[in-house]
């Protein structure tokens, strides 16, 4: 879908059309070497949910396993929500090596390094945007830290493999946060937004732009500002934007710091008011800052015992705050041109988002596409000039709306659930959004979920009468965790900070994962095989042997 227009046609893209056409035939191949004969391949998802860094490492531990059982080779889409999203593009970036894959987790995690001064640069750059929003910063300053990795590829990089058939067609979730009031009303369809290698748009109404084009500038359904395409590391930001989307976290990250700096000489109480103008996100950006300012500092003196000397981050901030509104506005030199990390004022100064712009204090800022074009019956979506695009957890924290509709014709969905706490809620809540919009899904009765939840087991099998079967796998759970889940859950908090996932913490719960999947091979080729019969009957040959 290379096109400068606005494209609205109902249904699949051509482009991803013809690729899940050419998928099917490895899809074949891969359910022969299963023992699943079948001259029709039945349509097989895996969902990964949100949660994280925790989602991120189980997410590929998940996909790592179904590779090594060839259970990967016989899914046709993949699709994830927030942290699942950035393990599901490493799976592309890496060309489909999960050994590689899995040899990258171990090295980001074995050292405790972040590349500073490039996601400053990164961040500068996109501040001089029109475009630019607080999920710029949250990319750059905050995921980068958080994964220790910044891609600079693309999703439309990803479209050898995906036309060729050798990996599954990918999906990446999001959110329309202007419609979050319609979402809560009435759990309205046009809020999902979704990421393809070849488009992103409004699946529910059809309006797609070329994933080159996402973010450009379009006038009555034609380009007529090109902007350059955003990088990976900026679409997982977006993606997993939910930890700062919300007034709770914001909180939570704010008492962090207060605890983090109040045993420090009572720092916090002398540099509260200094704060209070500038914003959160500057002092953050300031303790980020910490460590490489001070390797330009002559070394503080610290006897043995004693905590260090803070005095030059007031400092900063006092100097800051006492600058005009005239000056704060003016730009400085161009730290790109630096072999160094940029002064705490350039920084601020060329990212006028930190307090100063309070207007832009917004998530997801991108040029809209659906205004004035023809085709578009919605008044509200066809008058809009932006986007606001967000977490698609803040909705549901699995992508079950991108691949429910009957376009895809998915027979069988395996639901990785990530979650810290119910394991059920997307369960729940997909229920929900599919009775308001009667799309067939397994209803489970409510008694029967909090039963469940209160000691979760590995695999769940739910079908309905009509639609796909849902497989649904809780992370944590008592085949695998036994009676420990709490404590499980407890060491992967959502809100555990980047610093403590040293690789002791980060191999075992790659291993649980993947265990999850290994002990469920046998469900999952049981439902693989029931799929072919049910859908290809008159085409399927049973299994010669059963695995």
């Amino acid at each position: 879908m290379g096109s400068s227009e606005v494209s609205v046609i109902p249904g699949l893209q051509k482009e991803e059309r013809a690729a899940v056409e050419r998928r099917r035939l490895h899809v074949l191949k891969a359910l022969k070497k299963l023992h699943i004969e079948a001259d029709e391949a039945p349509v097989v998802a895996v969902l990964g949910s949100g949660g994280g860094l925790r989602a991120h490492i189980a997410c590929l531990g998940v996909l790592s396993e179904m590779k090594e059982q060839g259970l990967l080779d016989a899914v046709t889409y993949l699709a994830g929500v927030s942290g699942s999203t950035w393990a599901i593009s490493s799976l592309y970036t890496s060309d489909g090596d999960m050994e590689a894959l899995e040899a990258d987790l171990r090295h980001r995690f074995s050292r405790q390094e972040w590349d500073l001064a490039k996601s400053l640069q990164k961040t500068i750059q996109a501040a001089r945007s029109e475009n630019y929003s607080l999920t710029d910063f949250w990319a750059y300053m905050v995921i980068s830290k958080q994964t220790r990795e910044l891609p600079e590829s693309h999703l439309s990089n990803m479209k050898k493999p995906v036309e060729e058939g050798t990996l599954p067609y990918p999906i990446f979730a999001a959110i329309d946060n202007d419609r979050q009031p319609s979402w809560q009303e009435a759990k309205a369809q046009e809020t999902w937004f979704e990421f393809t290698p070849h488009h992103a748009g409004f699946p529910a109404l059809g309006a797609y732009v070329s994933i080159t084009h996402f973010g450009s500038k379009f006038k009555k359904g034609r380009l007529v500002r090109t902007h350059p395409e955003r990088d990976l590391s900026f679409l997982r930001g977006l993606w997993g934007s939910a930890l700062g989307n919300t007034e709770v976290n914001r909180n939570y990250i704010f008492d962090q710091l207060r605890n983090l700096l109040t045993p420090r000489g009572g720092l916090w109480r002398r540099t509260v008011a200094g704060v209070k103008n500038i914003g959160h996100l500057v002092f953050a950006l300031l303790l980020r800052l910490q460590q490489s300012l001070q390797r330009e500092r002559p070394a503080l003196k610290v006897d043995e015992g004693s905590e260090p000397n803070y005095n030059w981050l007031t400092e900063m901030l006092e100097n800051w705050t006492r600058t005009s509104l005239e000056k704060q506005e003016q730009p400085d030199e161009d730290p790109e041109s630096k072999g160094t990390v940029p002064s705490v004022i350039s920084v601020i100064n060329t990212i006028p988002l930190l307090g100063i712009c309070p207007k832009c204090w917004r998530w997801g800022l991108v040029g809209g596409f659906t205004g004035t074009t023809g085709g578009i019956q919605d008044k509200t979506m066809s008058s809009r000039k932006h986007l606001h695009l967000v977490d698609a957890g803040l909705a549901i924290n699995t992508p079950f709306p991108l691949v429910l509709p009957p376009t895809r014709e998915v027979h069988l969905i395996l639901s990785f659930d990530f979650s810290a706490g119910d394991p059920f809620e997307t369960i729940r809540a997909t229920t929900d959004y599919c009775r308001r919009h009667k799309i067939p899904f397994p209803h489970v009765e409510e008694a029967k979920l909090d039963l469940w939840s209160k000691a979760p087991a590995s695999c769940y099998i739910l079908k309905g009468e009509t639609g796909p079967v849902v497989m649904h796998f809780p992370l944590f759970n008592t085949d695998a965790c036994g009676d420990d889940i709490e404590a499980w859950s407890d060491t992967y908090d959502t809100f555990k900070l980047a610093d403590t996932y040293i690789l002791d913490v980060v191999m075992p719960l790659l291993a649980l994962a993947k265990m999850n999947v290994r002990e469920n091979k046998k469900n999952i080729l049981r439902e693989m095989r029931n799929a072919a019969m049910l859908y290809y009957p008159k085409r399927y040959a049973q299994s010669c042997s059963l695995v």
